[in-house]
């Protein structure tokens, strides 16, 4: 995706601006006000390749070491679909979710429901259940 291309429109889908949409979240000048927030954020995450952010927004209790993006060379995510958003109380929600991306011209989905927990005043992303 193109510094141009990333101006326009925010990759999570939202029709806002980059800059008035995930941008603040990436950059660590705003947290995800929502679980739903997070999850669009980690999603253009994901797009640009933002494995800092990805491992900094994941819980601490099943975070791995790394994700290793960079050894996913041709992929490229097209397209995010939020399919739900359920808080569970004060201090957890589950986002499900549709992320759809291509590998060597191949489209593909990835359809999961994530969950979240709140803790000091910032969402986490905890784990997620990858539907078939």
């Amino acid at each position: 995706m193109s510094t141009r291309e990333v101006a326009k429109a925010c990759p999570c889908g939202s029709a806002k601006p980059f800059d008035a949409c995930c941008g603040p979240c990436l950059d660590g000048a705003r947290v995800a006000p929502t679980a739903e927030a997070l999850m669009r954020s980690r999603y253009v995450a994901y797009a640009l390749g933002r494995e800092d952010y990805l491992l900094a927004t994941w819980q601490a209790s099943t975070r791995p070491a790394a994700l290793g993006l960079d050894g996913q060379p041709g992929m490229r995510w097209i397209g995010l679909d939020i399919k739900r958003h359920e808080a569970l109380g004060d201090s957890r929600a589950v986002v499900e979710f549709v992320a759809r991306y291509r590998v060597g011209g191949r489209a593909r989905r990835l359809h999961e429901t994530s969950r979240f927990v709140l803790e000091d005043g910032r969402w986490f992303y905890v784990d997620g259940d990858v539907a078939e």
